[in-house]
């Protein structure tokens, strides 16, 4: 326990308070804060990727599923049990890594609330100085403005006045006798004191280690697409999972979880100067957002999802053959990737997304030109600068030898055919888990796919369905052939 008393110069102002540091008590005790910034993120992957993992064994809303269970179990390249180990390791130097900040950082304490708030208050004060200035630049008198309302209006008479408020009783701080009486704060300026200390201060530093952990992620994992060295030794590992399900979002190479992950939001805690408590719910929301991502469903009422557009469908483009070197952002907000030109601009040009989308529009009450599941549009293909992938054609060179028929979906002319390009090159570069048979592979899933849009939708195209239409039977039929002939994502027979 400390006891601070204060002593300023600032005789002018309104004292700032003596205060008594304690330490702050646990949110859930006996758990100490700092172990449950290590406990609560690795429960909180695994909760909700078991939620997810019951969606699947149940087969829950197949109508919301961006993928067969099929190409679930035929298109990935890696066991779920290697799933399993790798997340695990990767927890492991989590929870290593985050020992290490919790030991290194201070505790948190309480008791210096009123002061900090006093403190707010004080700026909110000195700031109301520059108001006489302000009004004469733009020739005003502050003294007779001031006089007209100082008694219907005594308060902002005395804010117009530079923050003299004549009206407001004087106090002393107790510890310095030297002080000379000062009016207090204004009602106002404690009210906007406490909203900045308790509201606008911690969304700041939340939005700070967002930025933070947005953009250490966009560049590190853009460089391990756009680098071979890099891809083929570390990040291919993740894109194994050619479909990814909820619990391979932390599926890595255990230096690439390090480094792209771990560290990435060890970092953002530290630059926008979290206390534990803040960096609990910041890497537990780090920790949820990733594991949606990574979810296979488009789920319309799912708030994660509708948070921002980079989520579940956004992130499925990455793992595409023909989106692989595109929608690098991650795990909040997509602004990098639209700011610097790599963002998918060739629409929802899978077959496989139809489904999910006429599900998402009935849900949501939209109109099918509103509902893209990839948050993209057809038309910036041909409407936006090709860079940074106007290279990327010419530089396929082993996409010469591939059969066009197994370059499936096609993607709209000008960049989005650039972006798939020089992603199936990098398909095709991956000697381990890629090659030829991939592109082969997916091109097989994808003529399934609009083979059975055409046999369910033979009097419209698929993009025109509206509001009106009897999505009931289509959603029944797509669900019992896509879904029905095989067992659930996880390989459990489905209890329908």
């Amino acid at each position: 326990m400390v006891n601070v008393t204060q002593f300023d110069t600032y005789s002018d102002l309104p004292p700032l308070p003596d205060y008594q540091i304690v330490l702050q008590p646990s949110l859930l005790p006996p758990i100490p804060d700092k172990l449950l910034t290590l406990i609560l993120p690795i429960a909180a992957y695994w909760g909700l990727s078991m939620l997810f993992h019951w969606f699947d064994t149940k087969d829950f809303f197949p109508q919301y599923r961006l993928h067969t269970p099929v190409e679930v179990s035929s298109r990935n390249k890696v066991s779920r049990w290697e799933v399993v180990r790798d997340v695990v390791i990767q927890q492991v130097v989590q929870t290593a890594v985050g020992w290490l900040l919790g030991m290194t950082g201070p505790d948190d304490v309480m008791g210096k609330e009123a002061y900090d708030m006093a403190v707010w208050a004080r700026r909110i004060r000195i700031a109301q100085r520059a108001v006489p200035g302000v009004l004469a630049l733009v020739g005003l008198d502050a003294v007779g403005i001031a006089k007209s309302l100082s008694t219907s209006h005594p308060m902002l008479a005395g804010a117009v006045m530079g923050g003299r408020y004549r009206t407001l009783p004087t106090i002393t701080t107790s510890g310095n006798s030297f002080a000379d009486p000062s009016p207090e704060f204004t009602s106002w300026e404690k009210t906007l004191a406490h909203f900045i200390y308790w509201y606008m201060v911690p969304a700041l530093q939340y939005g700070i280690a967002i930025l933070v952990v947005d953009t250490w992620q966009y560049f590190l994992h853009r460089a391990m697409h756009m680098n071979k060295w890099m891809y083929t030794t570390f990040h291919y590992r993740h894109h194994r999972l050619y479909v990814p399900y909820a619990y391979g979002a932390l599926y890595n190479h255990p230096f690439e979880g390090f480094l792209l992950d771990t560290l990435g939001a060890g970092v953002a805690f530290k630059v926008a100067g979290m206390n534990t408590r803040q960096g609990t719910w910041f890497f537990t929301g780090c920790t949820l957002k990733t594991v949606d991502d990574h979810c296979g469903y488009a789920l319309p009422w799912d708030p994660l999802q509708r948070l921002t557009s980079n989520n579940a469908g956004y992130h499925d483009v990455h793992h595409q053959s023909w989106g692989i070197k595109t929608n690098f952002s991650q795990p909040f907000f997509t602004f990098w990737d639209r700011l610097l030109g790599t963002a998918w601009t060739g629409g929802d040009v899978s077959a496989r997304y139809e489904k999910a989308k006429v599900a998402a529009q009935k849900k949501m009450d939209q109109g099918s030109e509103k509902t893209t599941i990839t948050h993209s549009n057809a038309v910036d293909s041909a409407t936006q600068d090709p860079r940074p992938y106007q290279d990327d054609q010419r530089n396929a060179i082993g996409l010469s030898s591939i059969r066009l028929e197994d370059q499936q979906p096609l993607p709209p002319a000008g960049k989005a055919e650039l972006q798939a390009a020089g992603s199936r090159q990098q398909v095709l570069d991956d000697k381990k888990d890629g090659g030829a048979q991939v592109l082969v592979q997916e091109a097989a899933e994808e003529k399934e796919a609009r083979s059975l849009l055409k046999r369910n939708g033979r009097r419209r195209t698929a993009s025109s369905f509206s509001q009106t239409d009897g999505l009931k039977g289509l959603k029944d039929r797509v669900t019992g052939i896509m879904h029905g002939r095989a067992g659930a994502i996880l390989g459990v027979e489905s209890n329908r």
